[in-house]
This record gives structure tokens, C-alpha cells and sequence, in this order.
């Protein structure tokens, strides 16, 4: 049972981490057994439980990924945990001043793969079917933002605030507040910051960047 766990503990570890992100392959059930020494029939019963908790999912034939909503779920696993008691009010008084600060830092250390990632969420926002796929894509490109600066404090800071939006107040008040034609303009704001960046351009992206959360608190909050 100590190298169940072991595992069990190590693939937490590698969400956690985000050394195993969403979309990473998982290695075989095989290569898991062998690895930590136990059988196969552990190694599935392990992955189960974490598919059960939405952290990975599983295709017949192609093998074992990371979810797409992996720290949702992780945020999950955390009754009680400091993103669970933020109000949407708070949320958005954080961001105000959090995300317009970190524009200079972004630019700064910014790579091609990170513009890659801010790309990849813009178009699955786009073609999300939902609203609730849109608000995880957009909620994954303001991380993705916050993760191109390269400071692990920061991101962790700002995958907090990705836990507190997918908690149930804030996505009801979405929700409602998201009609499609608000949708379409998030859409247009998110690809002028995200071309605002690519430029290199300081104050243009901290400017659209303010411009699009106080956007978002108009037409969340009211005000």
C-alpha cells in the first residue's frame, strides 16, 4: 500500500506542479506498475480514482491524459481552501490590481511558446460551445499571461484566482452577464492585449488590459 500511495502521491505531485499539464500524456499503466512496483490492477485503481476527481481522463487505445480542466479540479480537492471564500467582488478588486502590474514583467521575459499558449486559449474561447467552456478558456489565458513572466509566486498567486472563478458564484454571475454579443467583445479585447504583448508594447497592453476588467466588472458587478 506505501508504493500505492507513492504513486498516487507522485502524479498529485506533477498536477500540482504543473510539471504534467493539461493535455500531457500520462505514461503507460505498465510503466507506472514497473516504476513503483506495483501491479497493474493498483496502477488502474489509482487512475480511476483520479478520473473519478475529473484530474485525467482516458481514451481507448490512445492512453491516459491530463484534463483540460485539471486545476479546477485540483482546486476541488481543497474544502474550505483559501480560493473557496472570495467573493466575486474580491476577485475582481484583485485583478484590477494585480494583472495591469504585471504587463512590464510579462513583456520582459514573455517567450514564442508563451504567445503560442496565449493564442491556443484565445481560439478555444472562441470555438467554445458553452458558456462555461468559454469562461475556463478565458480564465486559462489570463494564467497563461501571468505564467509568461516567469515568476513561480506569481503564478501560483494567479492560479488561486483560477480556482476562485470556477467556484459556483462567480460562474452563475457570468453566466448571466455573458450575452453573446459581450462574449464577441471579450473575444476582441482579449486578441488586442494578447497583440499588445507580442509587441512588446508596455503601455498599450497595460491600457487594454485595465480597459477590459473594468469591462468585465461593468458588466459582472454593475459598476
Amino acid at each position: 500500500m506505501q508504493a500505492a500511495a507513492q504513486l498516487r502521491d507522485t502524479i498529485l505531485d506533477n498536477l500540482r506542479s504543473r510539471t504534467w499539464r493539461a493535455g500531457h500524456q500520462l505514461p503507460t499503466e505498465r510503466a507506472l506498475g514497473e516504476q513503483f512496483g506495483v501491479s497493474r490492477s493498483t496502477v488502474r485503481r489509482v487512475l480511476q480514482d483520479f478520473k473519478r476527481k475529473r484530474l485525467i481522463t482516458q481514451t481507448v487505445g490512445s492512453g491516459t491524459y491530463v484534463s483540460e480542466r485539471v486545476h479546477e479540479a485540483l482546486g476541488d480537492l481543497v474544502p474550505g481552501g483559501p480560493a473557496r471564500s472570495v467573493s466575486p467582488s474580491e476577485l475582481m478588486g484583485a485583478r484590477l490590481a494585480l494583472e495591469p502590474a504585471l504587463v512590464e514583467m510579462v513583456i520582459g521575459n514573455a517567450t514564442a511558446a508563451d504567445f503560442a499558449r496565449m493564442d491556443a486559449c484565445n481560439e478555444r474561447a472562441e470555438a467554445a460551445a458553452t458558456p462555461e467552456d468559454f469562461e475556463h478558456w478565458d480564465a486559462q489565458l489570463h494564467e497563461a499571461i501571468a505564467e509568461a513572466a516567469h515568476n513561480d509566486f506569481i503564478a501560483g498567486v494567479f492560479r488561486l484566482m483560477s480556482q476562485a472563478r470556477a467556484q459556483g458564484e462567480w460562474g452563475v454571475m457570468k453566466r448571466r452577464s455573458a450575452t453573446p454579443e459581450r462574449r464577441l467583445e471579450y473575444q476582441r479585447e482579449h486578441r488586442a492585449l494578447v497583440a499588445a504583448l507580442k509587441d512588446r508594447d508596455v503601455e498599450r497592453a497595460r491600457r487594454l488590459c485595465l480597459t477590459h476588467l473594468l469591462h468585465v466588472r461593468t458588466n459582472l458587478l454593475g459598476y
